[in-house]
């Protein structure tokens, strides 16, 4: 038996709305854990199929045995269908956006066409007379934007200020859809127009019109949002922030860079990207006088929740929120929203049911959106690749929103001594930004990828090789980076790639490599309830939600797992907050949360069932075992009998049993009350191959290899679901996606799904996937997340196999025709 020492793993700044929420006035490191009632428990460490160890841990009482790899289990590690897959493809699962409710009312919202300006009166009248209209309410405050620090800098209103075109103002609820629509356009608003600025570089200087007239603040509701407190602002840029996510300056830049043998600089440029989900933003809310229920397109029914609570002072005992089915949502989706705030006052008023979904138009605009960044690094190294600084200083605009960093991969996911960074937020007038998927990282890994490779190549070494030489941090994910970095290249083929623009011809083919970081993240305090009832039937309960990632049927596995059942055989209910209190859908973290509290409680279930069959199997109760779909009495085949009949004859009328999240057994490097940051991490490396016409400046990527870890995979089959979208995603990023605005009118011009470019069918690539079984000994299912990580390392990637095929580098996204012949005359 080996001891493993206790390692931090890395933090950052990249944040899910929710770890937004809490980070006020900021995280402070977690004390050791405290399990209570404890025993030591030796467990199996480290990648399957690699040499696995065993480590010591304290383990609570009531908590199950270690589970061995995946190979030795009967459900966990399986690649089970979706246990909802027929319901989503022949139109059964019932989405918000497909509520329909008796008496049920149309909501439309009126927004401001000016992108900058105070509204001086509001003229309800005619539409409140309009034929089927039955509420009208007028916004009194705006979700989601910063908040000026004193009040007091700007002239006193009633109605908010409008910061950007698209901003809601009001909204009517009517009979019909298209009474609704007439009703809003029938709201008179006069404007005082104010100046405005669109563009990130232009906000910067220093005679640019100001959005906020005054240093602002964003304390995040329960639906997001937030910005480190605090921090100098000079008209519309906020910053620096030299912390991000606590991780400071270290060492002395200067002198880290007098001590390089070879430095790299460059400016580094990535665009606006909205989220775009299938289902757009949109709430039913139903006020009745026994509570008000929410029927809500969401990534955390309890976001949803909380913030309703807070806002119409209402006891959460008192609210209900119910989502069976979201269609998904990469960061942007939590809380109720200022299109849920204006449904909820709505129904109030008018005593019905109100739907309100937005637009393609709004949830471009105001749904959420990826920040753009200007990234000016440097990295200096010695003749040996090892590093000697890495500074940067980077600029991004997030629209009225703070919270547009770069993340946090600069400061931890390579070894050096001297790192200072930079980081700041610049104010426009465009709507505000959200979380999406590994929010900052996926810019941040784009620059330093991509500077590292430019290092290799200056010292003449393998891009591969050199991050085996910086990578070498004693952390589990970094140990699984380095089989990640060999298996890849193995499989990829990385050894037949030749020197940059070696083609011949207009069209030039070339390979890329690009690592990813995400850390592991926890949901603590959140539970799950296992009941067996007396007809032999188990049921698992948590209040989390689906949002296209599988829940349910990871659910169902871990517990069947306990019973000796097939997945299908357990009811698992998710979706409704009447149940235990669960996850959000976001930071990659419901897997890891969820999958211990509830084989936990399927372990006390089956201990407990066990008690109440001996006396029927006249066994000891902890000879009594469940496998194949019966009970049996261990080392006696005889005795087995089928599993609901045995249930039957004991004459169980119900057994439940209820399990939080608790710690990890060695702590978290961080926690806050709804997100805890391990002292371990996720991530993975991918390799690109794209066909580069130098002609056209059309760039295709043909090619992805993806090497990932996210602990013990608990169903590779959605695991590499998550992996092929996160990879599809970063290619729609790297090579299409862009948001266009018209400076002067301060709107978007291709706010819908036509001219806003999304990848499709023809230009996906081949993409393989590689998983690695890595068992960290954290928890009863040692199970974390990877949608995160799947998208971060794409864009750098393709990024780098572009300049292998064509021997110029291309520092700005997306990698666009125009921007790409430009970087070839470069």
């Amino acid at each position: 038996m080996q001891s493993v020492k206790d390692t931090t793993g890395t933090v950052g700044s990249g944040r899910s709305a929710e770890e937004k929420k809490e980070e006020q006035p900021g995280p402070q490191p977690a004390p050791p854990p405290n399990p209570g009632p404890s025993r030591q428990q030796v467990l199996p460490y480290g990648i399957v199929g690699e040499g696995l160890k065993e480590v010591t841990r304290r383990v609570p009482l009531d908590e199950p045995p270690p589970l061995p790899e995946n190979a030795k289990l009967k459900s966990i590690g399986k690649p089970v269908s979706r246990l909802d897959a027929v319901e989503k493809v022949t139109g059964k699962a019932r989405y918000t956006f497909d509520i329909q409710l008796p008496g049920m009312l149309w909501g439309r919202r009126l927004v401001s066409s000016l992108p900058h300006a105070r509204i001086k009166s509001i003229d309800t009248s005619a539409a409140e007379r309009y034929p089927g209209v039955r509420a009208v309410h007028i916004l009194e405050s705006v979700l989601a934007t910063a908040k000026l620090r004193d009040p007091n800098a700007e002239k006193g209103n009633r109605y908010p200020t409008i910061r950007y075109a698209g901003q809601p103002i009001a909204a009517v609820a009517a009979d019909t859809a298209r009474a609704a629509e007439a009703a809003v356009r029938l709201i008179k608003v006069e404007y005082e127009p104010l100046p405005h600025v669109t563009g990130l570089e232009e906000a910067m200087k220093e005679n640019a019109p100001r959005v906020f007239p005054g240093p602002t603040e964003q304390p995040a509701t329960a639906g997001g949002g937030g910005a480190p407190p605090g921090l100098p602002q000079k008209g519309n840029v906020r910053g620096p922030d030299t912390k991000p996510r606590g991780m400071g300056p270290r060492g002395d830049i200067a002198q880290g860079l007098r001590d390089a043998d070879v430095v790299v600089e460059a400016e580094y440029r990535t665009q606006v990207q909205t989220h775009v989900p299938m289902e757009p933003h949109g709430l039913v809310a139903d006020w009745r006088d026994e509570g008000l229920t929410l029927y809500a397109s969401t990534q955390h029914l309890g976001s949803v929740r909380d913030e309703a609570a807070e806002l119409l002072e209402l006891p959460r005992s008192k609210i209900r929120v119910v989502s069976d089915f979201t269609g998904g949502g990469f960061g942007a989706k939590y809380g109720i929203g200022n299109y849920g705030l204006l449904a909820i006052h709505l129904s109030r008023k008018a005593k019905a049911p109100v739907r309100m979904v937005m637009d393609r138009r709004e949830e471009h605009v105001s749904g959420g959106h990826r920040p753009n960044s200007l990234q000016r690094l440097k990295l200096g190294a010695k003749r040996d690749g090892t590093l000697t600084a890495i500074q940067l200083q980077a600029h991004g605009s997030g629209g009225v929103a703070g919270g547009a960093g770069v993340g946090f991969c600069h400061s931890t996911l390579y070894e050096c001594p001297n790192v200072h960074v930079e980081q700041y937020d610049v104010f426009t007038n465009t709507g505000p930004c959200a979380a999406f998927r590994a929010p900052g990282q996926v810019q941040g890994i784009f620059s330093l990828e991509q500077s590292v490779d430019e290092l290799a190549e200056k010292l003449g070494m393998d891009p591969v090789a050199l991050r085996g030489k910086i990578d070498v941090s004693k952390t589990d994910d970094a140990l699984a980076r380095a089989h990640e970095r060999r298996l890849g290249a193995e499989r990829f083929g990385w050894s037949k790639r030749k020197p940059a623009g070696s083609d011949k011809g207009p069209i030039k083919r070339g390979m890329g490599f690009a690592q990813s970081q995400w850390l592991y993240l926890v949901h603590p305090n959140i539970a799950c309830e296992v009941r067996v009832s007396g007809d032999g039937s188990v049921e698992a309960f948590c209040a989390t939600q689906d949002i296209g990632t599988g829940t349910r049927t990871i659910l169902a596995q871990v517990v069947a797992e306990e019973f000796g059942l097939r997945p299908e055989e357990i009811g698992s209910h998710i979706g409704d907050s009447r149940y235990p209190a669960g996850p959000a859908s976001g930071g990659s973290r419901v897997t890891s949360s969820l999958t211990p509290a509830a084989r936990n409680a399927a372990y006390r279930c089956a201990r407990e069932l066990a008690t109440r069959l001996a006396p029927l199997l006249k066994a000891n109760p902890d000879d009594i075992v469940f496998a194949e779909g019966k009970v049996m009495v261990k080392g006696k085949i005889s005795s087995a009998m089928p599993f609901r009949e045995a249930v039957k004859k004991a004459g169980i009328e119900e057994i439940s049993h209820r399990a939080e999240r608790r710690d990890d057994y060695e702590g978290y490097a961080m926690k806050m009350p709804t997100i805890a940051i391990s002292r371990h991490g996720i991530g993975g490396v991918q390799f690109a191959e794209v066909a580069v016409d130098t002609e056209t400046g059309i760039v295709k990527v043909e090619r992805i290899v993806a090497v990932h870890d996210c602990g013990r995979p608990i169903n590779p089959k959605l695991v590499e679901s998550q992996i092929y979208g996160g990879v599809i995603q970063g290619v729609s990023y790297a090579l299409y996606e862009e948001r266009h605005l018209d400076a002067a009118s301060g709107h978007q011009l291709n706010a819908n799904v036509d001219q806003y470019k999304i990848v499709g069918a023809r230009e996906v690539p081949t993409i393989e996937v590689l998983l690695l079984e890595q068992l960290g000994a954290q928890s009863s299912t040692d199970a974390r997340g990877v949608a995160e990580p799947a998208n971060v390392a794409t864009a750098a990637a393709v990024a780098n196999a572009f300049y292998n095929a064509t021997g110029k580098r291309i520092r700005t996204l997306p990698m666009t025709p125009a921007n790409v012949l430009a970087a070839l005359r470069t």
